[in-house]
Order: structure tokens, then C-alpha cells, then sequence
């Protein structure tokens, strides 16, 4: 097909190679003076494949169709601008909702058995003098999920396998589902063992999880964030996590990506996964698949198959 398209960041491998046997592709990542480019190719855009699109970026692109993002949230998308501009966004739900709720049963896990501490326990031959401490298990225990959305219900089903008993708060109470609904975050994170924070990114959502949050879930609170680091006020998780007001947490993701507090990689409490979350070749190619699909349709013209906006 002979319609151009911009590329704001590198995809996955399969999505590469099926965008370019679609369309041509204008990489905007790769180019040494992207201002050129833009004027050089704006007005032949006509779709984005990726996210970081400004309502700058658009106004270099006049004849601007759709944006088909890769990933669930699109908080790096102006997604005002582009309904201002009667702009398509799509995004790649569903598909990643097993690997994230793997994940996050997988960073629990990880921090109440100390899994990275107790290797590294036996790597520098520390056990011959004595075994690791005890640690703690999920069963019994209660997990507060905040935001029950897609991958919250699928984290919820594994959490109950493992025994625990599950809560949520979201803004809305969900019917039909089998947990306890919070409306105050602030009584939910008091009465539960473990936090998890699965809600997207923005502004609407930035420092939910509060100190105030933080102080109620107390020292023997664990919290989890696979969401986006910003949704978590990250200054105080980190003094109470030093001063013993948090007992622990898995983070996957942080306020200022790829930077991470030096404070956090000293502590034994924590574990640290670099924003992998989404991040298998299954999951990924399905991702890339969608957002192809997406473009497809659309240029086909039929509806896509996941419309934000």
C-alpha cells in the first residue's frame, strides 16, 4: 500500500516487518534531524504506529487518520488533541493481561519469599554458615487491587489459587464481581496485607497512592506497582520503606524511567524489575499484531478493532 506512516519509537521485531510489507514507514526515532523530516514527509502522514505524540507532533501532520498506539495505556498520547483533530487512537488491550497478572503474582511471590535475596544468599556461599531467615506466604492474606480492569480481574483469579482473599477499589463498584468494594483507597489499603496498583497513568491519577495511602497499608504492608510510577508518590514509598512504615515492595515501574533511587536498590526490602511487565516475545507479538490489525482496518475502511478515541 502506498500510504505513509510515522513510527515515533522502535516495536517489536514482527511488528517492524509487517508494517513495512503494509505501508511506508518514516521512522522518526531514527532520524538525525527530525524537524526535517517532518517537513519533508508531514503532509503524507497518515497514521502513527507507537506512542509520545504530542499535540505538537500532530500539528506537523495535517492529513493525520489514526494513531494505533503499542501498549494498553496511552498516557503518552494527547488524546484531547486528537479528538479535537477527529483522530483515531487505538491501543492493544486484552492481549497483555496474562503476562502482567504473571508478573505481578510473580513480583509478589518474589518479595514475601525473598526470592533475589535468598540467591543471592547461596551465590556468595553465605549458607554454610547458617540458613536464610524465614520469610512469609501469601496465603490468608488480603490483596487490595486498585483498579479492577482487565489485568486487575486476571491478577485477582491467580491471587485467589494462592488463597488470599481479594478486595478492590476503583471509581466505580463493579457488579457482579465476587470481591469487596472500597470507594475510599484510604480504609482499603488500612485493612489489607497487600497493595497492588494496576490503574493507568496521567493526570488524573498522579500520587493516588498517597503517603497518607502508604502510612495506612503500615509496616507489614507490602506494596506492588505494575502500572506507571507516577500513580505511586514515589519520595515518601521510599523514606517509609527506609524508616520501616512500609514492610516491602515490588516495583516494575518508576517515576522517572530509566532512573530508579539509588535508596531503593540498597534495601532488602524491595524488588526492582525494570518495567518488564508486558515484556515476552507471546505477548509482544500479539501486541504488534493488534496494532497492524488496527491499521488495517482502518485503511480498509472498517472500524478498528480497539478504539480509545
Amino acid at each position: 500500500m502506498s500510504i505513509h506512516i510515522l513510527q515515533t519509537h522502535p516495536l517489536h521485531e514482527s511488528c517492524e516487518t509487517a508494517l513495512a510489507e503494509r505501508f511506508i514507514v518514516h521512522k522518526l526515532y531514527e532520524a538525525t534531524d527530525r524537524d526535517r523530516l517532518l517537513t519533508d514527509t508531514g503532509k503524507l502522514i497518515r497514521a502513527i504506529a507507537g506512542g509520545q505524540v504530542s499535540a505538537g507532533l500532530m500539528d506537523r501532520l495535517p492529513n493525520l487518520e489514526i494513531i494505533a498506539n503499542f501498549g494498553v495505556g496511552y498516557d503518552s498520547i494527547d488524546v484531547r488533541a486528537a479528538a479535537a483533530r477527529k483522530v483515531t487512537v487505538t491501543n492493544t488491550p486484552d492481549v497483555l493481561n496474562d503476562g502482567m497478572a504473571e508478573i505481578t503474582i510473580g513480583l509478589m511471590i518474589a518479595l514475601a519469599r525473598r526470592i533475589p535475596q535468598t540467591d543471592r544468599y547461596v551465590r556468595e556461599g553465605r549458607w554454610p554458615a547458617g540458613n536464610f531467615p524465614l520469610t512469609h506466604e501469601l496465603r490468608g492474606r488480603t490483596l487490595g487491587i486498585v483498579g479492577l480492569g482487565r489485568i486487575g480481574k486476571e491478577i485477582a483469579l491467580r491471587a485467589q489459587a494462592m488463597k488470599m482473599r481479594v478486595v478492590y477499589h476503583g471509581r466505580n463498584r463493579q457488579d457482579h464481581q465476587p470481591y469487596v468494594f472500597y470507594s475510599s483507597l484510604l480504609d482499603m489499603a488500612r485493612d489489607a496485607d497487600w497493595l497492588v496498583v494496576v490503574i493507568p497513568g496521567g493526570a488524573g491519577t498522579d500520587k493516588l497512592v498517597s503517603r497518607a495511602v502508604l502510612e495506612a497499608l503500615g509496616p507489614d504492608g507490602m506494596l506492588v506497582n505494575v502500572a506507571r510510577g507516577t500513580v505511586v508518590d514515589q519520595e515518601a514509598l521510599v523514606e517509609l520503606l527506609q524508616s520501616g512504615g512500609v514492610g516491602g515492595a515490588a516495583l516494575d515501574v518508576f517515576e522517572a524511567e530509566p532512573t530508579v533511587p539509588q535508596a531503593l536498590w540498597e534495601m532488602e526490602n524491595v524488588v526492582l524489575s525494570p518495567h518488564q511487565g508486558s515484556a515476552t516475545y507471546e505477548t509482544r507479538d500479539a501486541m504488534g499484531a493488534l496494532v497492524v490489525a488496527n491499521l488495517d482496518a482502518h485503511f480498509a475502511g472498517r472500524s478498528p478493532l480497539t478504539p480509545v478515541t
